[in-house]
C-alpha cells in the first residue's frame, strides 16, 4: 500500500470515527455482544473499551491495514478480552461456519470494496440465531442531501480509504440473509449531513 494508506490515512480513520458522537454510538452498540466475537474492520481498537470481559470469551479482531493494526498495540495488551488480530480484509474472514456468536460492525461496511462478499462472509460463520450489531454512516432519506452525497463521493473515496457515502447498510444486509431485528437511523448531531445519517441496531442471521 502507499505512504499515505499505511502512515498517514490510519490518523485520519482515528480521528474521524473517534468523535464523541461516533464513540457515544459505538458505546451503545458493542456491550451487547457476547460469546465469541468477531469484529470486522477493527482498525485501531475504539472499541476495546466496551466489550464486556464478563459475556464476552474470545474477540477475533479482522484488520487488513497494518498501520492500524501498529495503532491497536497499546489498546490490545490493556484489554481484558482475548483478542486475537487476523491479517485478512472481510471478505477472507478465516472462521468455520457457525462459528461465532456475535459479529461487531462498526464504519467499516463502506470501505469494504466488496461488500456483499463480506456480507456474505459474515453469516457464514454466524450461529444460527447469532447476531450482527452494526453502527455505519450510508445513504440519506432526503433528496437534497443524497444528491450531494452523489457527487462528493468520487472525491471522498480516495481520500477516506475507500468510504463510500451512497451505501444503505440495511438493505444490504437484508439483501445477505439477515433480517433486521432492531434499526435506528437519524443524522450524528454536530457533524456534516453528507456524511452523518447513521445506521444502527441489531440484524440477525435468518
Amino acid at each position: 500500500m502507499s505512504f499515505y494508506h499505511e502512515h498517514v490515512l490510519p490518523h485520519v480513520i482515528g480521528f474521524a470515527c473517534g468523535q464523541p458522537q461516533i464513540m457515544k454510538k459505538r458505546s451503545q452498540i458493542v456491550p451487547l455482544a457476547t460469546g465469541r466475537v468477531l469484529e470486522v474492520g477493527f482498525g485501531a481498537g475504539p472499541n476495546l473499551s466496551f466489550y464486556d470481559p464478563a459475556k464476552v470469551s474470545h474477540l477475533y479482531a479482522l484488520e487488513p491495514s497494518q498501520g492500524m493494526r501498529r495503532k491497536a498495540a497499546d489498546a490490545i495488551a490493556a484489554c481484558p478480552v482475548s483478542v486475537e488480530l487476523i491479517d485478512l480484509p472481510g471478505e477472507e474472514i478465516p472462521l468455520g461456519d457457525a462459528s461465532v456468536d456475535t459479529v461487531v460492525l462498526t464504519y467499516t461496511l463502506c470501505t469494504i470494496p466488496d461488500a456483499e462478499a463480506a456480507l456474505a462472509q459474515m453469516r457464514r460463520v454466524l450461529k444460527p440465531g447469532g447476531k450482527l450489531l452494526f453502527s455505519e454512516h450510508g445513504g440519506a432519506p432526503d433528496a437534497g442531501i443524497a444528491k450531494w452525497q452523489r457527487r462528493i463521493e468520487p472525491v471522498w473515496k480516495p481520500l477516506a480509504g475507500g468510504c463510500h457515502l451512497t451505501r444503505h447498510p440495511d438493505t444490504m444486509m437484508q439483501a445477505a440473509g439477515f433480517g433486521i431485528e432492531q434499526l435506528e437511523a437519524k443524522y450524528l448531531p454536530k457533524s456534516p449531513k453528507f456524511a452523518s445519517f447513521n445506521y444502527a441496531g441489531i440484524a440477525v442471521k435468518a
